[in-house]
């Protein structure tokens, strides 16, 4: 298995080879194939390359966008650099958190748009934008929540608050405490309601989803990390348990 550092000089690797070529330098098609193949494949990092790694096959087809796109090498040179800083600087964090690794695989492979760019914003923004971070949470969890609901097909109302979304998908999945009658489940299932009403509650405490005042508290990176790391965990169980649901169905 790839270690982070191994993906960073891969992905830094396939950056410098599209440089060269954009720019009228050597560089080896096979190389790029063989890099881009194990990239493209890679389940942590496929939602985060630049959209013409992964459809420009080889070097020519790459040549074939580029060429036209930009006259000069130097808008070349900074076209692919912004294009490759979100992957660079997703992996130079060494998946920042324990859970990163564990929640990308759910959550960058679910086939929602929404949910795969919330997290990814809610990641990102841990350390350089708190306020941001923590409201991303909660819409995370919103779009989960949502995601299941309408493919399932259970009516919700556009208004509905998080508290409200969990409530209908937890009682769909057998999630809510008040239908089992283990304690230990109960507990269990009880802890995650609790996650959820104080991912709004902190969400409104703290976050940007409401002005502060002369003695309001500024939320940290820790408490977006604390945040964005129990979002992500309940998202992935949530999905998790919707799934097996689907396939105990078949």
């Amino acid at each position: 298995m790839n270690t982070t550092d191994d993906l960073l000089t891969k992905v830094e690797s396939i950056k410098n080879i599209l440089v060269a070529r954009a720019t009228g330098s050597s560089s080896s098609d096979l190389d790029y194939k063989q890099i881009r193949k194990e990239l493209v494949n890679h389940a942590f990092l496929n939602s985060r390359l630049p959209r013409f790694v992964k459809t420009c096959r080889n070097l020519d087809e790459f040549w074939g966008f580029i060429k036209p796109k930009f006259d000069h090498y130097h808008e070349r040179r900074e076209f692919l650099r912004t294009e490759f800083e979100h992957v660079l600087s997703f992996l130079e964090q060494s998946f920042a958190t324990p859970s990163d690794r564990v929640n990308d695989e759910k959550l960058t492979t679910i086939d929602s748009e929404s949910i795969q760019t919330t997290w990814h914003k809610a990641q990102e923004r841990r350390t350089t934008d708190p306020d941001g971070a923590i409201t991303l949470s909660r819409t995370l969890l919103e779009a989960v929540c949502k995601h299941i609901l309408d493919e399932d097909r259970i009516s919700y109302q556009e208004k509905d608050d998080l508290p409200k979304l969990y409530g209908l998908v937890s009682k769909h999945l057998n999630l809510s405490p008040s239908q089992h009658t283990e304690q230990l489940f109960k507990q269990i299932l009880g802890g995650c309601h609790a996650v959820i009403e104080g991912l709004g509650a902190l969400r409104n405490k703290l976050s940007d989803a409401h002005a502060v005042g002369k003695v309001g508290v500024r939320p940290l990176p820790r408490h977006a990390e604390l945040a964005v790391n129990l979002a992500g965990t309940m998202a992935t169980f949530i999905l998790a348990t919707w799934e097996q649901k689907r396939i105990n169905k078949k």
